[in-house]
């Protein structure tokens, strides 16, 4: 190749040069410097020539060929010459083109109408298909498929959705209940401490319970409790703390409203006093059969 006998010239070595030199292999002459590049010739009399040996006489509805200037700009009402145009616009250059096409249009359409030469596709009018209908079929097979595999994407997102937004307000619904729970049992604590007179709690809870009443059937089955339990409630309070209820305080310490030193120092009547009915005798009374049972089972 000539590639390959480049670089096997290129790769010749100075020793081989000489020998080719000195057996007359290199002439002087073989290689010309140029010092500036040829110039090119316009042959126009050599192209007609060229052009007139392979024209074919034919007739123009054979060749369909128009050549014509660009139509009239409508804005100036002039057709706009080639020097106008500048090559580097894009836009006058795109709009050249067109305007002259344009006018090819307007010149040949009536010359073909004038031959009856139809220009229109008949309404009947049916092209064979490219691609068979069984590569159709199995195309609008796939693009179905496609279609189908989106719309399910996107139900599958829209009910991710919808249950995110569910369980976030199953939370805030949970949260409000607790939070309204603890609000009520501290003020039923505070309300049975005495630190407190005051029975909001009940007529919220009853507001509440008419709320649920409005809601739907399901709604009040599933939520809240019944009539009954909402009276006793309301009637006997929710329990409370049993641990240590009966505990001194600080305020029972200091009420001795009730304190009666006859009860007390055992001086009331039949309390065994000196003057009372029982005395030694109620001392010496021999204990019960139940007092003795659990006095055995201390012993053991």
């Amino acid at each position: 190749s000539d590639s390959g006998s480049d670089s096997e010239d290129s790769s010749l070595s100075d020793s081989e040069l000489q020998e080719a030199f000195a057996s007359g292999a290199l002439k002087p002459g073989l290689n010309v410097v140029l010092e500036e590049r040829p110039k090119r010739r316009n042959d126009t009399d050599g192209l007609k020539q060229c052009l007139a040996e392979f024209r074919q006489q034919l007739a123009w509805v054979e060749r369909l060929d128009v050549t014509l200037g660009p139509v009239a700009d409508p804005v100036s009402q002039s057709a706009s010459t080639s020097d106008a145009v500048d090559p580097e616009n894009d836009f006058q250059r795109e709009m050249s083109f067109y305007r002259q096409a344009q006018a090819a249009v307007l010149e040949a359409l009536p010359r073909l109408r004038k031959l009856q030469v139809p220009t229109r596709r008949p309404d009947d009018y049916f092209a064979e298909m490219a691609k068979s209908d069984q590569q159709m079929q199995k195309i609008r097979q796939k693009l179905k498929s496609k279609q189908e595999a989106m719309e399910r994407s996107e139900k599958a997102k829209q009910l991710r959705a919808m249950r995110k937004y569910g369980k976030k307000v199953q939370v805030e619904i949970l949260q409000r209940r607790q939070k309204e729970k603890k609000n009520m049992l501290n003020a039923v604590k505070k309300y049975q401490k005495g630190l407190s007179d005051k029975l909001d709690f009940l007529d919220e809870e009853q507001t509440s319970s008419q709320g649920n009443k409005k809601g739907s059937a399901s709604q009040r089955t599933k939520k809240g409790p019944n009539a009954k339990r909402r009276y006793k409630n309301q009637k006997f309070g929710f329990g409370g703390k049993k641990k240590g209820s009966k505990w001194n305080t600080k305020e029972s310490f200091n009420d001795v409203s009730s304190f009666q030193s006859k009860v007390a120092h055992n001086k009331g009547p039949g309390k065994g006093g000196r003057g009372g009915k029982g005395g030694k005798k109620a001392l010496n009374k021999r204990p019960g059969k139940r007092a003795r049972q659990k006095m055995k089972n201390r012993a053991r």
